[in-house]
């Protein structure tokens, strides 16, 4: 079980370097390009660009997994292994395709691997957004 663990781990500090590099970059762009003034469109697509970007993050993440378990033979086939990480990391969850009993906790840390980088895509989203506003988020009312 501890050396499952340990890959479980592995993959998801892969994901982790992936996501960091990902969002460094997007940070990078974003910088290099001024909101300042920017029309409601313009908005519109960068929203629509960072969207793209953060997709293509998840699924190299998800082919990262998918890779693993069609080098460990733990799904039938690539296919098959891209589709199982695809479900298990959007944490979809249909149970069509399973894995073998051995391998059960990496799939565990799958999830738990796309929640975090999902949660990460969204903060970083309500960033750009507050951005918006010059920085200055809505004030909470409390109470009220």
């Amino acid at each position: 079980m501890v050396p499952k663990l340990l890959l479980g781990l592995g993959l998801m500090a892969a994901c982790v370097t992936v996501h960091a590099f990902g969002v460094t970059s997007a940070i990078r762009w974003l910088r290099g390009h001024p909101d300042s003034g920017l029309h409601f469109w313009l908005w519109i697509r960068r929203f629509i660009m960072l969207a793209v970007w953060m997709v293509i993050l998840h699924l190299v993440e998800i082919a990262v997994w998918a890779s693993f378990y069609s080098w460990r033979n733990a799904m039938p086939d690539f296919q098959s292994a891209v589709y199982f990480s695809a479900v298990t990391y959007t944490t979809t969850g249909y149970g069509d395709l399973v894995l073998a009993s051995p391998w059960r906790l990496v799939g565990a840390i799958e999830a738990l691997t796309g929640i975090l980088m999902c949660g990460w895509s969204t903060g970083f989203f309500f960033a750009i957004v507050s951005r918006m506003d010059g920085g200055h988020p809505a004030k909470p009312t409390i109470g009220t």
